[in-house]
């Protein structure tokens, strides 16, 4: 499948930067979710243990993201972490009285699609203290998730993974749209669905499901509920033939085999 150069590239130019990590598994669970998803540079600020990318903890929970996770770099300032990037957005569940924008994780995915020339940044602070306010005062934007007002906390793993998607979803477009699985047949026309109609309403009237001198909303609800499908020719078929079968029947006749 052939992408369009401008979605594509966000595969490249977005970047997950991780602020003073506390606990290895969930190093390598963002990595996980990065994968996922498709992206695949990760930065450590100053992890708060030795080895982050080595520790067993961490490449458990990678699951198979071993290979992201072995290619986050570790620095030690955020200044480094965001070489080469002119776009920030700090990821919180808490709002600052100053602040930068406060956008969704939706909107801020349409931006950077709409953006080509941004290359971007998604920090995310320690699991306890979250990030420092110089921090968040440094970004271009701060991203809320919206969740439960009651109980908005969000495991470190679990917001990498809603901005992740939320970004792979809007770089993709309607090529990341679901398709149907399985057999798919030629649309049946209206003229043979109304057949079908006027098919299945003898063969209810045969087997008094409906009375013709007071049909009521029988058929129209019937109409409905068909028209909430896309009918295929041989599901058309079928109908006509279950039908036959009881019009047969109500007649005393074996119907076709």
């Amino acid at each position: 499948m052939n992408l369009p150069e401008i979605n594509t590239s966000l595969f490249t130019r977005l970047r997950f930067i991780l602020v003073q990590t506390s606990r290895p598994g969930n190093i390598g669970s963002v990595a996980r979710a990065m994968k996922t998803m498709g992206f695949t540079d990760l930065v450590l600020v100053n992890p708060r243990f030795p080895d982050a990318q080595q520790d067993p903890e961490a490449l458990a929970f990678a699951s198979g993201a071993q290979d992201v996770l072995a290619g986050a770099r570790i620095v030690s300032s955020i200044a480094e972490a965001l070489e080469g990037c002119n776009y920030a957005a700090a990821v919180s569940a808490r709002l600052r009285e100053f602040s930068p924008p406060v956008v969704a994780p939706r909107a801020l995915a349409g931006q950077l699609v709409a953006s080509a020339s941004l290359h971007a940044a998604l920090i995310f602070g320690n699991e306890r203290f979250g990030l420092p306010n110089q921090i968040v005062e440094q970004c271009n934007v701060l991203i809320n998730i919206p969740a439960n007002p009651a109980y908005s906390s969000l495991n470190l793993s679990q917001a990498a993974q809603v901005l992740a998607y939320e970004c792979r979803v809007a770089a993709l477009g309607d090529a990341q749209g679901a398709t149907d699985v399985g057999f798919q047949g030629d649309a049946a026309g209206l003229t043979q669905i109304e057949g079908m109609y006027e098919h299945l309403e003898r063969a209810l009237i045969a087997i008094d499901f409906l009375d013709a001198d007071h049909p009521k909303k029988l058929m129209p609800r019937l109409k409905r509920l068909f028209a909430r499908t896309t009918l295929e020719t041989e599901e058309v078929n079928i109908l006509r033939g279950i039908a036959r079968q009881i019009l047969a029947q109500a007649k005393g006749k074996p119907g076709p085999t």
